[in-house]
C-alpha cells in the first residue's frame, strides 16, 4: 500500500463546495500530544468541524514530516466562548503554539459514488491503492442518522456461507450483523478472509471491507488475494490501521458505513459489510475519551462506549431499498467473555460465533457450537428438519461435554452403552464439523472446500443415524461433504494404514466403537473445552 497522504481531502472538499468559513482562522494554544486546544477570536468552529493546520517547510532531513505539509483535527468540545478542544486525525508531529488554524466549515466527508469501486482508501477518502486520482464520485459527511423505523425492513433471510458449522448451527441473516468473538490467535481474522473468499465471488451487491486497528500486512494481503481472485471489480476496501493516530481509527467504521449507505440507499443494492475489528473502534474510543480527559467507567472504558457503538451498529439495517449484511471480526481480551466490550456488542447482533482457544489445538474452524447462537436457528426460517438437526447436534454435544469428566476419571468402559453411543456421535460430529479453507490452503496442504446446507445437514443426519459409527475418526476430519469419508477410508486402506485402536464390545448390542483408556485421555486433553 502507498504511504498514506493525509493532506488532499479538505482541499478538495473546500474548493467543490463554498463555504463562508474561508477566513475562519484561529492559533493552537496548547499541544498535547493528539489533542490540541485552538482559539478563535471571531466564530468559533461547530462540533465535529474539520480544521486544518499547515506545516512549516521541513528540514529535508527529517523523514518524518517529508511529503507531509499539513494536520487534520476535528473539533470535539468547545470550552469556552473562543476556545475549542480538537482530536487530531493525522500525526501531530511538527505542531507549536501560536501556529494559524483554518477552518474548513465541514464534517469529515468521505467519496461515494461510481468511482470508488475496486479502489482502496484512508480515513479521508485518499486513495492507497496507488491506481491515480477518484473520478466520478462525491462527497458526504460520516455523520448520519440510522434509518427510521419506519423505513426498516423486518425480512428475515438466511444468508449461506459454505462454512458447515455456521451454516448448520449459527445461520447468518441476509441484513444481520454476526459476530466472530475469540481472544488472541484463535481464527477470527482466517475464518473472515475465508467468508470473503465464499461470499464475495457469489454475491450479487457489493463488498466493503473495513479495516480497524489491525496490521497493515493484513490489508496488503487482503487487496492482492481479491485482486487475484477477481472480485476486486466489485469491492471498496478502507483502512484505518493500528499504526495510525487513535481519531483516525475511531471515525473509520463511520466512513465506510457512509459508503454502504449509499450503495443501498441510492443504488438500491444490497452491501455485505465486513470489519476488522470492531473492539479496535471501542479501542479508539476510549483512546480519545481519556486524551479529553473523561472520567473512565468499568475496566477504564469510556463511559460513553454504548452510546458510540450503538451510533455505528445501528446504521447497519434492512431497509425497502436494500440491505447491509455486517461480518464483524471482535476481540476479546484475556479470552474474558463478560468484558464491556464484548457484552455491548453481543446485545448489536443477530448471530454470535465464538472461537474457542481449546478447541483451536486441533478442531478448525475452533467455532465452539454451544456458545455460539443465532436468532435464525428457528423453525419458521430455518424450516423443521433444519432446526430439528442443529438442536440434535447440539444436544449430542452437550451431552459429550457434560460426559468428558466421567470419561476422564473412570474410563469410557464404565458408561452405558446409550452413553458410549453419544460419545462417538459426539466425536464424528465434531469432526466432520471440521472444514479446510481455501485462504490456508498453502499452509496445510488441504484443498479448501465449499459445502452446501444441503450437504451439510445430510452429512449430521447421516452421523447422527451411526451410519459412520464404524469409520475411524480421521476419515471425518478436515472433509467437504460426507461421502469424502467413505474414500479417505479407502484411501487408508489401499495403503495399509493400521487403524487407530479401537475394540467393539461383542455384548453390546448397538455395537458401539471403544476408545482405550489412554486414547482418550488423550484427546480429552486436547479438545476438551
Amino acid at each position: 500500500m502507498d504511504t498514506i497522504n493525509m493532506n488532499t481531502t479538505v482541499l478538495k472538499l473546500s474548493e467543490n463546495s463554498p463555504s463562508n468559513n474561508d477566513n475562519n482562522f484561529g492559533k493552537i494554544i496548547a499541544v498535547r500530544g493528539s489533542v490540541i486546544d485552538v482559539f478563535f477570536d471571531t466564530k468559533l468552529p461547530c462540533i465535529q468541524s474539520i480544521l486544518t493546520i499547515d506545516l512549516p517547510q521541513c528540514d529535508a532531513s527529517d523523514i518524518n514530516l517529508r511529503g507531509v505539509d499539513k494536520v487534520i483535527i476535528e473539533v470535539l468540545e468547545q470550552r469556552s466562548a473562543k476556545q475549542v478542544r480538537c482530536i487530531a486525525l493525522t500525526p501531530t508531529q511538527g505542531l507549536s503554539r501560536g501556529m494559524p488554524v483554518k477552518d474548513s466549515g465541514k464534517p469529515l466527508l468521505a467519496p461515494v459514488g461510481k468511482g470508488i469501486k475496486s479502489r482502496m482508501f484512508d480515513v479521508f477518502g485518499n486513495p492507497i491503492d496507488r491506481q491515480g486520482a477518484l473520478a466520478n464520485v462525491e462527497w458526504r459527511s460520516v455523520h448520519r442518522a440510522p434509518p427510521a423505523l419506519k423505513e426498516r425492513s423486518t425480512q428475515s433471510q438466511v444468508f449461506a456461507t459454505g462454512i458447515k458449522v455456521i451454516d448448520v448451527l449459527v445461520p447468518l441473516e441476509k441484513g444481520g450483523k454476526a459476530g466472530l468473538f475469540g481472544g488472541a490467535g484463535v481464527g477470527k481474522t482466517v475464518l473472515l478472509t475465508e467468508m470473503i473468499h465464499n461470499m464475495v465471488g457469489n454475491h450479487k451487491g457489493v463488498s466493503i471491507f473495513c479495516g480497524i486497528g489491525e496490521r497493515c500486512r493484513e490489508g496488503e494481503e487482503l487487496y492482492r488475494e481479491m485482486k487475484e481472485a477477481g472480485v476486486l471489480s466489485n469491492m471498496v476496501m478502507i483502512f484505518g490501521q493500528m499504526n495510525e493516530p487513535p481519531g483516525s481509527r475511531f471515525r473509520v467504521g463511520q466512513a465506510a458505513l457512509t459508503m454502504a449507505e449509499y450503495y443501498r440507499d441510492d443504488e438500491h443494492r444490497d452491501v455485505l459489510l465486513l470489519i476488522d475489528n470492531i473492539f479496535r473502534f471501542i479501542q479508539a474510543g476510549s483512546e480519545v475519551s481519556g486524551l479529553m480527559g473523561q472520567m473512565p467507567s468499568r475496566l477504564g472504558y469510556q463511559p460513553t462506549m454504548g452510546t458510540e457503538l450503538a451510533g455505528l451498529e445501528e446504521r447497519i439495517a434492512n431497509t425497502d431499498n436494500g440491505a447491509i449484511t455486517s461480518i464483524q471480526a471482535v476481540y476479546v481480551p484475556a479470552d474474558d467473555f463478560t468484558d464491556p466490550a464484548a457484552v455491548h456488542t453481543f446485545s448489536h447482533l443477530s448471530a454470535s460465533i465464538v472461537l474457542s482457544r481449546q478447541r483451536a489445538e486441533g478442531l478448525f474452524p475452533a467455532i465452539d457450537p454451544l456458545q455460539s447462537n443465532s436468532k435464525m436457528a428457528s423453525p419458521g426460517i430455518v424450516g423443521e428438519r433444519h432446526y430439528h438437526l442443529a438442536q440434535k447436534v447440539r444436544s449430542t454435544l452437550a451431552q459429550y461435554a457434560e460426559l468428558k469428566d466421567i470419561i476422564a476419571m473412570l474410563g469410557l468402559e464404565q458408561l452405558s452403552p446409550e452413553d458410549r453411543a453419544v460419545v462417538g456421535r459426539a466425536r464424528r460430529l465434531e469432526r466432520f464439523l471440521t472444514q479446510p479453507f481455501f485462504t490456508t490452503e498453502q499452509f496445510t496442504g488441504h484443498q479448501g472446500k465449499l459445502v452446501s446446507l444441503a450437504d451439510s445437514l445430510d452429512g449430521c443426519e447421516r452421523i447422527l443415524n451411526d451410519e459412520f459409527k464404524d469409520y475411524p475418526e480421521s476419515a471425518l476430519y478436515m472433509i467437504g461433504n460426507i461421502d469424502e469419508a467413505k474414500y479417505k477410508k479407502t484411501q487408508s486402506k489401499s495403503k495399509g494404514n493400521k487403524p487407530k485402536p479401537e475394540t467393539t464390545d461383542s455384548t453390546d448390542s448397538t455395537d458401539i466403537v471403544e476408545f482405550t483408556n489412554k486414547e482418550v485421555a488423550d484427546a480429552d486433553r486436547q479438545h476438551a473445552p
